[in-house]
């Protein structure tokens, strides 16, 4: 998934990708799901990603450009 900045937080990342459309809703999936951010569990909504890192979110993969 390709950002235009340097970084993007984990809550904005989840509304670009689709899978919320408010950062509230974001907030509850980030609550409800399990996100690994690099092979790490993340729960936190403010997590900054940079290009290069690997999240799976539902077994889903996707890799910030």
């Amino acid at each position: 998934m390709k950002i235009k900045t340097d970084s993007i937080k984990l809550s904005q990342f989840l509304k670009l990708a689709g899978f919320c459309d408010t950062g509230g809703q974001a907030k509850i999936f980030i609550e409800e799901h399990e996100i690994l951010v690099n092979n790490q569990p993340e729960t936190r909504k403010g997590r900054k990603l940079v290009k290069g890192d690997v999240i799976v979110i539902e077994g889903e993969e996707l890799i910030i450009e």
